[in-house]
């Protein structure tokens, strides 16, 4: 199993998920993205190995890792992760994936406003294209953390919080302006079983978006499905309860792999 996290994260995001899966007899791989590899306070004390860092070498990154496994893997991804699991089965990799709070892929239209606000200090300076942002404490909980006390989004954020490559969140962003988008995906041509999860209280990536991003693939030959999770913020992973949203994806995976739910 490949757990891929998401912007403004490392792969300590995944702690619980690793664990839980781990005493369930898997095998679990959580690499960061590449420049990711020192991990959160030597990130926030230098965060430019993000600089510029985009799409396109991320996926190839994860593609490398995946084609060097003994077998094809179940492949999760949260947030931008979910973008990229998608493109990661679009590349024929994996055996199932799961995108949880999944950012869109290009043909994906329309962002809700909650979205372009959560991505406002970033998106809002387009000299921020090269660098690696960070949020504000205060940014961070409305995007990721919006029903969580003060405090508890503080304490999020201090344990997992980094800068996100801007890049990477333009070339997602305007991806339906490029006709080379890095997002760009063949909807129709999926043969992997793909489940979007949904977060109902989800501001950067609200559940009308992930419902679009499961429309269009109504062509596809293989298994599209979607769960949402009422209350759930963009921080599913770890919010309260995450166990509840990591056992429907490790069983629904588990069934579209082996044919048992068990």
């Amino acid at each position: 199993m490949v757990l891929v996290h998401g912007l403004w994260m490392t792969p300590l995001s995944w702690e619980g998920w690793v664990e839980r899966y781990e005493a369930a007899g898997f095998r679990v791989l959580a690499p960061s993205w590449p420049g990711l590899e020192g991990g959160v306070e030597a990130l926030r004390k230098d965060p430019s190995p993000l600089a510029g860092l985009g799409i396109g070498e991320i996926v190839d990154h994860y593609e490398r890792i995946i084609r060097g496994l003994d077998e094809p893997p179940i492949i999760m991804g949260h947030s931008f992760g979910g973008t990229f699991t998608q493109l990661l089965l679009n590349r024929g990799v994996g055996a199932a994936g799961v995108a949880i709070d999944s950012g869109p892929v290009k043909g994906v239209l329309g962002l809700p406003l909650s979205t372009l606000r959560s991505a406002r200090p970033v998106l809002g300076n387009p000299f921020n294209r090269t660098k690696a942002v960070p949020l504000t404490p205060k940014q961070f909980r409305y995007a990721f953390t919006n029903t969580l006390t003060e405090q508890q989004s503080r304490e999020v954020y201090d344990r997992y919080h980094v800068p996100g490559s801007a890049r990477v969140l333009f070339q997602g962003a305007f991806a339906n302006f490029n006709p080379k988008s890095p997002t760009k995906v063949d909807f129709a041509a999926k043969k992997t079983p793909l489940l979007f999860i949904a977060g109902g209280a989800d501001h950067i990536v609200p559940p009308s978006l992930n419902k679009e991003n499961v429309r269009r693939y109504h062509r596809a030959p293989s298994v599209t499905d979607y769960v949402e999770f009422p209350g759930r913020t963009h921080y599913t992973v770890g919010q309260d309860g995450w166990e509840e949203v990591a056992d429907k994806a490790l069983s629904w995976a588990v069934e579209q792999t082996t044919g048992s739910a068990g």
